[in-house]
């Protein structure tokens, strides 16, 4: 059986437009699915909240842009209970970036802010939260408290 080229040709272009809509698709839901987090949304939240860093970014209005999903800071580590994702923020006067970490509570299966820095364009670095870990929560083992 033969093919006209004229056939692939329009077989070819279909298919390289359904690709395209296919990979435009799974990129706007990724960035849907980022916006709606709980990590994402806590980071805004501690941003907002910090008035110092508003009036740097000359905001309201705030915008807050895409995330970068080649980014090297944007992480997943450690099966799903760690994240580390910077946000793309602007305002009226400057603009920068919003780095965050945050943890996932394994029993309540919350998110827990651990770091929040906004890194303005200009170079000016704005510390939005010192993480205290819970008193019950310590590093590393205690081994004194084990019983033989």
């Amino acid at each position: 059986m033969r093919v006209s080229t004229s056939k692939l040709q329009q077989m070819a272009i279909y298919t390289t437009l359904l690709t395209g809509a296919g990979c435009g698709t799974m990129y706007y839901l990724l960035q849907k699915n980022f916006s709606r987090s709980d990590y994402h949304r806590l980071a805004l939240e501690q941003l907002k909240a910090n008035q110092t860093a508003m009036d740097s970014l000359g905001a309201p209005p705030l915008k807050v842009h895409n995330i970068h999903l080649s980014d090297r800071h944007n992480r997943i580590l450690i099966s799903l209970f760690m994240f580390q994702i910077k946000i793309p923020v602007t305002g009226s006067k400057d603009g920068g970036y919003l780095y965050t970490s945050s943890v996932r509570d394994p029993q309540t299966l919350g998110w827990n802010l651990t770091q929040a820095v906004l890194q303005l364009r200009e170079g000016q670095r704005i510390d939005l939260l010192i993480y205290t870990p819970p008193p019950n929560k310590t590093e590393g083992l205690e081994t004194g408290n084990w019983s033989s």
